[in-house]
């Protein structure tokens, strides 16, 4: 019988190519297969965009449509029928590896496929490598501080009911709001109502085609929501440090 393979995850960032950690473009390059997500609906993959000008080999990617559900029983069945095809790999002697956009364990569904490999192969090893989070890149795109001394951040997917949104906001200092979808007029509604819009950012797609990037909220359109989109919120403005 073979020994178990392993596993890693690697967390490929928010979509332009090349912000993976070097340790972990070394784990892919030593991997025999790379399971890569596409949402369903899109031509293309966004977790192998990240990986533009790699070299690595194309026979090592394998495929697999992501189902975008919210229902958890639904997650939890199509991740149990990945997880059922990755541990045949895994027990083969094979090294999996398994790519997810953003970081892996901040809102991945990574965290699904993982659990569900450790409850069919308990002597599974593993690794897990971070990736830089769609917020960070947010902020480092418009050059907006995420935090500043002491000021108390909350990140959360973005509430149906703003009125749970505005006690959020009024409890912290920044919201990092992700997973905003069709709620984005919503969003922009309560902003504006709180006459906070101006202090407030947004990101969609940073680096890829159809990329959004507004350091002032009240000047953007509903029609800019959509996947892959974060809101930074800051309750005051910034606070002028220096001299």
């Amino acid at each position: 019988m073979s020994a178990l393979g392993h596993f890693t995850g690697v967390g490929v960032g928010p979509g332009p190519a090349g912000l993976i950690p070097v340790a972990a473009l070394a784990a892919l390059k030593q991997a025999d297969l790379i399971y890569l997500p596409r949402a369903r609906g899109s031509e293309v993959s966004v977790a192998r965009q990240c990986l533009a000008g790699l070299a690595i080999p194309d026979e090592k990617f394998r495929e697999i449509e992501f189902q975008m559900d919210p229902d958890r029983s639904v997650l939890s069945s199509h991740y149990g029928e990945l997880a059922e095809a990755v541990a045949e790999e895994l027990s083969a002697g094979r090294h999996v590896a398994y790519l997810t956009i953003g970081d892996s364990m901040t809102y991945s569904t990574y965290g699904y496929l993982l659990a569900a490999l450790r409850d069919k192969l308990p002597g599974l090893t593993h690794t897990t490598f971070p990736g830089v989070t769609s917020f960070a890149a947010t902020a480092s795109a418009l050059s907006w501080p995420l935090g500043e001394g002491k000021e108390r951040i909350l990140i959360l997917p973005c509430p149906d009911d703003m009125a749970e949104l505005r006690t959020d906001i009024d409890s912290h200092d920044i919201v990092v709001l992700m997973k905003i979808g069709a709620r984005l007029p919503d969003v922009l509604s309560l902003l504006n109502e709180m006459d906070i819009a101006r202090h407030c950012a947004f990101a969609r797609r940073i680096g890829l085609p159809g990329e959004v990037l507004c350091d002032d909220v009240s000047t953007l359109t509903a029609d800019a929501s959509g996947y892959l989109a974060t809101m930074l919120i800051r309750k005051t403005a910034r606070e002028k440090r220096h001299p």
